[in-house]
């Protein structure tokens, strides 16, 4: 076999996509070219269905939907010269849509990969839209012969990669649209690891940043050797570009399959800006700024101005306006207070300190007259019944009621403060404190809520978070000296439970049998179960974890399967 020592220079382009932004979706693309160009790569690669945005969804059963991002990828096409493009579109091929990536060079569409492996799990659901394709050709340009695979398919078990090589390829390349969660990166990178090693070929990833509804996508686009060592890792939950020579030696391979071969630019390089490794840490940090990424990208992407949040004095509330101002600023984040007769002085004075602390304005709109309103209202209708949970979801919902009319008048977002312990367990009142546009905190579970609240403070280097809002006991402030305890039972024993059934999907008896008290397993199984109804009719929010409420996890609200 030959060896050629030429330099081959490659470019990344992380960008951040919108869903149906073709417009500016292909202006993402143009600049990453002409970036390239520039640079003197010979090949710059963008994410997954980059044209499109990533997911989505069923705008893709739309024909003007699939004919205007073939559009837009003849118009790149025709206008690209001096380096080649390796672009993510859903594409009609060979009779059928296809999730591809089309390889653009010398003014035209030179070939299209498809994509093999369609994931239908979890988020995914790519087999509703996309006929499987059987990948492709080769890519040869000057030292390089280039082995393309789109996301999912270094995911499972195939001999792909493996047959890419055998079929004469040195470089492989993954384009990906991959959504975060909590230690994804590496095993992310466990995949491109064991191909670079087993198979000798050095491996470029390229994956989507930005925020697209309740996905985040984290970046961190990666490029290793022939060895596996890492020799570029790209910014986290940030828009990055940047360009990496292999100027080793390239072992050039007997070609088995067809292979489209684009003459390089010829231009004589210079050894360009090699890129630090960058380590990922993956844990509290990692978390706080995919949360930070994806309330900024769903508040801007969607048009509003900012956003109001209800502050309680809690560490709820508290968390998710901390995020919403590292997300936007001060000045696009409003903070209302809105106490009841039985909220604690204390608890008002913590949530002015919060905002105060962060910068933002409030308002203060006691709700006490307001409940006595109610109270009139329905005083002959609730004669003779007692006091109950109905008094206090109407200071709930007098609140939520409040807010929206907030947004209505001032255009402002309502995120909701609301985290995954008390979804899961109904602790919430729809139309009160779930009304809102995004639940920030959804996935969070109540014990990574002050985990996260005391990552920021020692982050600011100071309490932030007040620490009178971390160290109280948590409490709703709906009744007289109201605990979340008199409810659920702490949280320190509730999420671990609630973690093994909701990701895991284990049953009361595998869960009691890891040590967990019988009569607490049974009880929180039971409460998941019976307020998936509230779940389904609350806003969305943004994943972080391995499962999330929403299209994560589906399960029918009316059901009679009950686990025992």
């Amino acid at each position: 076999m030959a060896i050629i020592s030429m330099t081959f220079r490659l470019a990344i382009a992380q960008v951040n996509p919108t869903a149906g932004a073709l417009v500016a979706n292909s202006g993402l693309v143009q600049s990453g070219i002409e970036k390239a160009r520039a640079a003197k790569a010979d090949l710059v690669i963008f994410p997954e269905l980059v044209i499109s945005g990533y997911p989505p969804e069923d705008l893709l059963v739309r024909p003007s939907f699939i004919r205007r991002c073939q559009e837009s990828l003849e118009s790149l096409a025709g206008d690209i010269s001096g380096v080649v493009a390796l672009v993510g579109a859903p594409v009609m091929w060979q009779g059928a849509l296809r999730n591809a990536a089309a390889v653009l060079a010398e003014g035209k569409v030179a070939a299209v990969i498809t994509k093999t492996e369609l994931p239908n799990y979890g988020v995914f659901d790519e087999k509703r839209y996309f006929t499987p394709g059987d990948n492709g050709p080769l890519i040869k340009i000057g030292p390089a012969t280039i082995g393309v695979t789109i996301c999912e398919d270094i995911w499972v078990d195939n001999a792909l990669l493996e047959k890419q090589v055998k079929d004469g390829a040195n470089l492989l390349v993954n384009i990906s649209g991959s959504p975060y969660r909590e230690g994804v990166f590496e095993f992310r990178k466990s995949k491109a690891l064991s191909a670079a090693r087993n198979l000798g070929a050095p491996f470029a990833y390229c994956n989507i940043v930005g925020g697209q509804d309740e996905l985040i996508f984290d970046g961190k686009s990666f490029v290793l050797d022939h060895d596996g060592k890492t020799m570029a890792v790209m910014e986290p939950f940030a828009e990055d570009f940047m360009t990496i020579d292999f100027s080793g030696p390239f072992e050039e391979r007997e070609l088995h399959r067809e292979t489209i071969t684009i003459p390089p630019s010829g231009e004589i390089k210079t050894p360009s800006e090699q890129r630090t490794r960058k380590v990922i840490v993956d844990g509290d940090e990692d978390i706080y700024e995919a949360l930070v990424l994806g309330t900024r990208d769903y508040v801007l992407k969607n048009g509003f101005s900012g956003v109001a949040v209800a502050l309680s004095g809690g560490i709820d509330s508290a968390l998710t306006c901390a995020i919403a101002v590292d997300a936007l600023g001060p000045d696009r984040v409003a903070g209302f207070l809105m106490p009841s007769p039985y909220s604690s002085r204390g608890s008002v004075d913590d949530a002015q300190k919060l905002a105060n602390n962060l910068g933002i304005k409030t308002d203060i709109l006691p709700i006490g007259p307001a409940m006595e309103v109610f109270e009139h209202t329905l005083a002959d209708i609730f004669a003779d019944k007692k006091p109950d949970v109905t008094e206090e979801n109407i200071q709930a919902r007098i609140r939520g009621n409040l807010m929206m009319a907030i947004s209505n008048k001032m255009g402002l977002l309502v995120l909701t403060t609301g985290n995954k312990s008390e979804t899961a367990m109904g602790y919430c009142t729809l139309y009160g404190d779930m009304a809102g546009g995004l639940a920030v905190i959804k996935d969070l579970y109540k014990m990574k809520v002050y985990d996260l609240s005391r990552w920021r403070n020692r982050k600011a280097g100071f309490d932030l978070i007040p620490r009178e809002t971390i160290e109280k006991p948590p409490s709703a402030e709906l009744r007289p000296d109201q605990k979340d305890t008199d409810s659920l039972p702490p949280y320190e024993a509730l999420d671990p439970i609630l973690k093994e059934y909701i990701e895991h999907d284990r049953g009361a008896g595998e869960i009691i049998a890891m040590g967990h008290d019988s009569g607490t397993v049974r009880r929180v199984i039971r409460l998941v179960d019976l307020n998936e109804y509230k779940r389904r009719q609350g806003p969305i929010g943004l994943k972080i974890t391995a499962k999330a409420f929403g299209r994560d996890r589906r399960l029918p609200i009316t059901s009679r399967y009950r686990e025992e």
